[in-house]
């Protein structure tokens, strides 16, 4: 994939949130990936049976001979690692960068929001691969169903958890962005609401002529951004003006059933695996995503049916 000599990649604090997805989705393409961490953990023992050589302690001589250094916004400017990546001349880059390389050449599909974002780029994994359409996959959890942090995939399509939490969602260029929640979190790095609130705008309006930014109608905030964003919108809720509305819900033996509407026009039922209204939204989110990619509904159903049925944590 990278052009040039660069094969060996350091990830500082390798087994961090967003990290070990990246690394893996390297390993898998054969890249000689190599880590440092505080502490073993089992990301860490993941990666390490993949092929990854981790050291558990941050040492100068951990970045010798790499070819760039990635690392986490949680990794400071002091680190023993960083500061002898800088002094060889080894490219240090946040991971949002190396993200933004791996989502260069696919049809990036970009999940961010400050609540459900690891649930629903589980969802859209799973209905893509119900689809056959075989993406790969980065979250900053555990991601349901397919095990592990990530999943190398086949086809030109990558779906990724974005992290908003210092901004560097902006150096991706998804061509489909969606956005779950935004909530006054992060606020050490925002300072203010209406920082936040432009930040997500501009993630928005990133995307394509040819893309669409698909996002929660519930959600006050995001609703005020509507008049603002410039590219086409796709909206998800519970509210009947949303393009993708759940109706006629019920509650039984734990299951919330629902039937999902687009444009007023009944698409067919749905039987999720837990109860909650975010829930609820969190699936119409993937659903839209899967409408958008021409997935037919029912086998976006049945793909959610084989998903709720598998995870038991949902």
């Amino acid at each position: 994939m990278f052009l040039g000599k660069t094969k060996r990649i350091h990830f500082i604090g390798i087994g961090g949130s967003g990290m070990s997805g990246i690394a893996e989705v390297l390993i898998n393409q054969n890249y000689e990936v190599s880590g440092s961490d505080q502490i073993k953990s089992s990301v860490t023992d993941h990666l390490e049976s993949l092929g990854a050589d981790i050291h558990f302690n941050h040492k100068p001589e951990n970045v010798f001979g790499k070819h760039v250094v990635v690392i986490s916004s949680a990794i400071r400017n002091d680190n023993p690692e960083v500061k002898a990546a800088k002094k060889e001349m080894i490219p240090v880059i946040p991971r949002a960068e190396m993200l933004a390389e791996l989502m260069r050449m696919k049809y990036g599909i970009a999940i961010a929001g400050t609540h459900g974002k690891t649930t629903t780029t589980s969802l859209v994994a799973n209905i893509l691969a119900g689809g056959n359409l075989d993406p790969t996959v980065i979250v900053g959890g555990k991601l349901k169903n397919m095990g592990g942090h990530a999943k190398l995939g086949q086809s030109k399509f990558l779906v990724a958890e974005a992290d908003e939490s210092d901004g560097s969602f902006l150096r991706l260029s998804p061509t489909l962005s969606v956005v779950t929640t935004l909530d006054a979190e992060h606020m050490d790095y925002y300072q203010t609401m209406q920082n936040m609130k432009s930040t997500f705008l501009e993630f928005l309006n990133k995307v394509p002529f040819y893309g669409s930014a698909i996002i929660c109608m519930d959600d006050p905030n995001l609703q005020s951004l509507l008049p603002k964003i410039e590219k086409r919108t796709i909206t998800y809720g519970l509210k009947k003006q949303a393009d993708y509305t759940a109706q006629e819900i019920s509650i039984n033996n734990l299951k919330t059933n629902f039937t999902v509407f687009h444009h007023g026009k009944k698409l067919g039922k749905i039987s999720s695996g837990s109860l909650g209204n975010h829930n609820i939204s969190n699936t119409l989110a993937a659903i839209a995503v899967g409408m958008e990619l021409n997935i037919e509904f029912s086998t976006i159903a049945d793909a959610l049916k084989k998903f709720f049925r598998r995870s038991k944590t949902f």
